[in-house]
């Protein structure tokens, strides 16, 4: 495994925690990033979630990968640079790269260092022949890749992760895939639009997981940043608007109170909310007219039977299609 080629230093990264959490919760009305969730903690809590039985996203998705990944395969190429975005665990990667064709090198590219570490540190021991390029960085800000000798650049973004972004955040940051890989394609879950019940499960459920995931930023604000969250009295908040077709994720103060940041006094009233998360769904059209707007030619589209989830194969600007069979 290559050193990690670190954008920001630890420093700079907890000053950028630091900056943004505050601006977020000194807003009205309060919010904060989803991007915070992910320290060791909260990744080893997604884990758990991702296991879930009302969580139908990772198996529907890996089921998606494994049933279609000789043609996944067959329309990215050989010798090809794989950059996942906001890389979890191993196991929709390794699907893809077991299907690809001598694959150059993997560039795993995520906020959360420690984990990222980790992660790529087990793949190098059962890949030792694989490049592996990890890089410690905020995927939706401008970043630096490592320079790598590739024939094709394939971009990976799994989980529906893309429904995290509001449609202009999804817009700017897929014109910036595009251009990213030009030349290339991008492979890119998808939520579906479905029955809201089935939503409301899977981010409420009767485990508890979730709402441990969405507190995980209050523990993590506590562990880093000198602050004095009293966890227990924050209540996990989901649920479905069907006008904004997304899921919101809120924290909801279970009383009056005061925290303090970083030295910062934020108060809270009864009953007011931090916005944690948005997770945007799709109907298939609407996506493809994202991705073309962004600069992305659709090319191929796979769905489960029962047509919760989604992955889109994504020519990027300057592509000229690659088939190997």
């Amino acid at each position: 495994m290559n050193a990690p080629f670190v954008l920001r230093n630890a420093r700079e990264r907890h000053e950028h925690f630091v900056s943004e959490l505050l601006a977020g919760l000194q807003d009205h009305p309060k919010h904060s990033s989803p991007k915070f969730f992910y320290d060791a903690e909260g990744s080893a809590l997604f884990e758990r979630i991702c296991d879930l039985p009302e969580y139908y996203l990772t198996r529907t998705e890996i089921a998606l990968l494994r049933n279609h990944s000789a043609e996944i395969a067959n329309y990215m190429g050989r010798d090809v640079e794989l950059i996942e975005f906001g890389a979890g665990a191993l196991k929709k990667v390794r699907v893809l790269l077991d299907a690809l064709d001598r694959p150059r090198a993997y560039v795993p590219v995520d906020i959360s260092g420690d984990y990222l570490r980790g992660v790529t540190r087990q793949l190098s021991q059962s890949c030792p022949d694989l490049s592996i390029h990890p890089v410690i960085a905020d995927f939706t800000k401008d970043f630096v890749l490592p320079p790598i000798d590739a024939a094709r650049r394939i971009g990976f973004f799994p989980g529906s992760t893309i429904g995290n972004l509001n449609r202009s955040e999804a817009l700017a940051f897929l014109r910036k895939a595009a251009m990213l890989l030009r030349g290339g394609g991008l492979l890119i879950g998808v939520d579906l639009v479905k029955d809201p019940a089935i939503l409301h499960a899977a981010y409420n459920d009767a485990a508890g997981i979730t709402a441990l995931f969405n507190k995980n930023m209050l523990a993590r604000a506590n562990r880093e940043l000198d602050a004095d969250f009293d966890v227990e009295k924050f209540a996990h908040y989901a649920f479905y608007d069907p006008l904004e077709q997304r899921i919101e994720m809120h924290l909801v103060s279970l009383t009056d109170q005061r925290a303090t940041v970083a030295g910062e006094h934020v108060s809270f009233k009864e009953g007011e909310t931090i916005h944690t998360e948005n997770s945007c769904k799709y109907t298939p059209a609407g996506f493809r007219a994202l991705a073309v707007e962004a600069g992305f030619t659709p090319r191929a589209a796979w769905y489960d039977p029962e047509h919760l989830f989604s992955l889109h194969w994504l020519e990027a600007p300057g592509t000229k299609p690659f088939r190997t069979r």
